[in-house]
């Protein structure tokens, strides 16, 4: 039941990403805007995965799951709606509370299995959500090529109806539990702050970038983010517990977390447009959704391989080159499509490389985290750092879209081959930077119990830590 939810999960986020030409085209919207169908789910993700593990970290946990996965549902529904994009938006945002569901999934099988099955289980769901959004990929090009791209959502739903029906039926009651109050001020002003920063990242080339309303939206999603900043300080029961930043090593991994998940995202959306240009453009490989679906699949794959790498690079190298090498890998796939992109194998490979790099950066942050912090704050500095990634994988969405937006003549549909070459300049400095922060990070061996770093590097294999979210409970 738990694989199942997490690989729901998994398709179901992954279903937007090799939609966005076709969205464009669907509905005579600008890229830029079509984007919003990928970056409105990790927004929304951004500020799920808190909320859902503090709403599930209690007696409510039941509920809150089934009521997600409702959520969830209602989202695919919508976005299955032919005809209006603001409902495919509508859609898409609700279809993201799911990304909140990995760690009550992983938290059901810490309460309710032995030590070493629930290791074992944990693992198992995180190879799961990899291989879920690597199956979701290639699946939603082959759907949108032959049924079209609304028939994605509506397969996404009944998936979700049956995941939904059997979690009723199986998920266990957790009344045991000590219930928490939810910091639902921070939720919001969370919310509002990350929406009006995108909004005013995503829309500079429409709106202008010396524009009122883009000005505005930046001035004030960073006066609202800064108020959400004091505030989680103060509370008593915040939904990120910002406090921990106080600490240089989990302050440096974050930074490295965001810079990262902006940078992933940066390329994976280019390829995408990429990968779909007509070839009228002049250098555009004009390939099918279904393509560029199979495009992303080397790119999950190799983030696996690189998670069961980990251990052997570890014991050759020292620990504290294993993330700026990962970044190094990074950087290689993007020079690669910097000059390279003219084939369609050249992408495959680069995509590949990219995911040894996203592999090896990721799945070592929590070993360093976990070295720096104290057992019982375990789980909440790598909730904050689960919260870091997603918020930057939101960015990376809205700034991709950005950047080509930039490099597209006033009335054209396509931007300048030179702004694939932006794109991956601006990735190579991010991950140029990611890569010297990482070598920044001190490792300090403060912990004894290696199992806690050996759970940390499972969990880390889909890219979600989500399972450290609620480590911490073991420990207090």
């Amino acid at each position: 039941m738990l694989v199942s939810i997490c690989a729901i999960v998994a398709v179901v986020s992954s279903v937007g990403a090799p939609l966005i030409p076709t969205v464009a085209d669907t509905y005579s919207v600008s890229f830029t805007g079509a984007q919003w169908s990928l970056t409105i789910a990790m927004l929304t993700g951004a500020v799920t995965v808190p909320v859902l593990g503090r709403l599930g970290d209690g007696p409510r946990r039941r509920p809150v799951v089934i009521w997600a996965l409702v959520v969830v549902f209602l989202g695919c529904i919508f976005a299955a709606i032919p005809g209006n994009f603001a409902m495919l938006i509508i859609g898409r945002g609700l279809q993201g509370v799911g990304l909140g569901l990995m760690p009550l999934a992983m938290a059901v099988a810490r309460d309710h299995l032995g030590p070493g099955r629930a290791r074992s289980c944990v693992a198992a769901l995180s190879v799961t959500a990899v291989a879920g959004i690597g199956f979701g990929y290639p699946l939603t090009g082959v759907i949108a090529h032959y049924f079209g791209f609304h028939a994605c959502f509506v397969l996404a739903a009944g998936a979700t109806l049956v995941v939904l029906i059997a979690a009723i039926l199986v998920v266990p009651s957790s009344g045991h539990l000590p219930g928490h109050p939810l910091d639902i001020i921070g939720a919001v002003t969370l919310g509002v702050g990350l929406t009006l920063l995108l909004m005013a990242i995503s829309s500079g080339g429409e709106w202008g970038w010396t524009s009122v309303p883009l000005i505005a939206c930046a001035v004030v999603g960073t006066v609202v983010l800064a108020a959400w900043a004091v505030h989680e300080l103060r509370a008593e029961h915040p939904i990120v517990q910002l406090r921990l930043l106080r600490n240089r090593s989990v302050l440096t991994a974050d930074a490295t977390g965001l810079l990262a998940g902006i940078g992933m995202f940066i390329l994976s959306s280019s390829v995408i447009r990429f990968v779909q240009t007509p070839v009228d453009t002049g250098y555009g490989l004009g390939r099918s959704a279904m393509i560029a679906g199979l495009v992303l699949v080397p790119f999950s794959l190799a983030s696996v391989l690189a998670n069961k790498l980990l251990p052997l690079a570890s014991g050759w190298m020292p620990r504290n080159l294993i993330m700026p090498t990962g970044a190094l890998f990074f950087v290689g796939a993007l020079v690669l499509f910097l000059f390279g992109r003219s084939d369609l194998w050249i992408v495959f490979v680069a995509m590949g490389i990219a995911g040894l790099g996203v592999g090896f950066t990721f799945a070592a942050m929590p070993a360093f985290i976990v070295s720096a912090v104290p057992a019982h704050e375990t789980g909440s500095a790598l909730g904050v750092n689960q919260v870091t990634r997603t918020v930057g994988g939101a960015i990376g969405s809205a700034l991709s879209a950005t950047v080509l937006a930039a490099y597209t003549v006033p009335g054209a549909l396509y931007p300048d081959s030179d702004g694939y070459s932006a794109t991956s300049l601006a990735g190579i400095a991010l991950w140029i930077l990611t890569g010297l922060l990482a070598l920044g990070i001190p490792y300090a061996k403060r912990r004894a119990s290696r199992e806690l770093v050996d759970e940390s590097v499972d969990a880390s294999a889909a890219g979600s830590f989500a399972y450290e979210i609620e480590s911490s409970r073991g420990a207090r």
